[in-house]
């Protein structure tokens, strides 16, 4: 389900954020009051955005508004709440969704060889596509994740950036590392760009994943604190997703997209 709203004030969403986890010293003395996460984008009279949930879509399919590219995907009910779910247990050296060449068409037209031909290769990163936001360039992006199991990995993350040619970028959070990481995924390889150790991520709870983009800077946010900051090589263009690794069981909610208008 695809939802249209205004951005709320940033005092709206300092008053607003509950449950923030305690800051390790590690990168407490860096956090600062202009470091506050994206202001809340479910009101207020700001810029026009999309909030992506799952309530209308049916448990046990894939969702309207997401076409999953790599691994198993489906809407689950979560105690009376539908949500977006990516499921490891099958894995085993990775597999590409079901109908994926057909998905890659629609997203990439006479590009989509050219898009799968690394995801295949390098397949046990599974990725959704978001199919309603075409270009994403500025802007905040926000998702609530939840791990559930895992036991090589227990991964959420927001991909962006994805390009015709597959590549792409992840700002993702891992519940047995306890880190958030910005990752580039450029033919068939994944790099890390930015480590942030100490991160209290428990299994079985919701969090809040986010990212600000201005033109090539990247800062992404947890639980309502920014927690990295990065200049990537190029402005940002590209569509959006979710993103998770290897067995990882999550679920995701509430993914809001609103981008910058120029």
């Amino acid at each position: 389900m695809v939802k249209c709203f205004r951005k709320a004030s940033l005092a709206a969403v300092l008053m607003s954020v509950m449950g923030v986890l305690p800051m390790p010293g590690e990168w407490q003395g860096a956090i600062h009051a202009a470091d506050q996460a994206p202001p809340d984008v479910k009101s207020g009279e700001a810029q026009q955005g999309q909030k992506f949930d799952f309530e209308k879509d049916k448990a046990g399919s894939e969702p309207q508004s997401f076409a999953p590219m790599v691994g198993d995907w489906y809407v689950v009910d979560d105690h009376g709440n539908k949500c977006f779910a990516v499921d490891g247990r099958k894995w085993a050296k990775g597999k590409v969704a079901s109908g994926v060449a057909d998905k890659a068409r629609a997203l990439y037209g006479e590009r989509y060889a050219e898009f799968l031909d690394p995801v295949q290769t390098y397949a046990y990163f599974p990725l959704a596509v978001c199919k309603d936001v075409n270009e994403f360039t500025s802007g905040d992006i926000t998702v609530r994740f939840k791990a559930v199991s895992g036991r090589i990995d227990q991964a959420a993350g927001i991909a962006f950036n994805i390009r015709p040619n597959g590549d792409y970028l992840i700002l993702r959070a891992n519940a047995l590392e306890h880190n958030i990481v910005l990752w580039k995924y450029q033919r068939g390889h994944r790099k890390k760009l930015k480590w942030i150790s100490h991160v209290t991520t428990p299994t079985g709870h919701w969090h809040e994943l986010a990212l600000r983009v201005e033109g090539s800077n990247i800062k992404g946010y947890f639980n309502g604190r920014k927690v990295l900051e990065y200049v990537w090589q190029a402005p940002v263009k590209g569509k959006v997703g979710l993103w998770s690794k290897a067995d990882s069981v999550a679920y995701f909610d509430d993914f809001v997209v609103v981008p910058e208008k120029g």
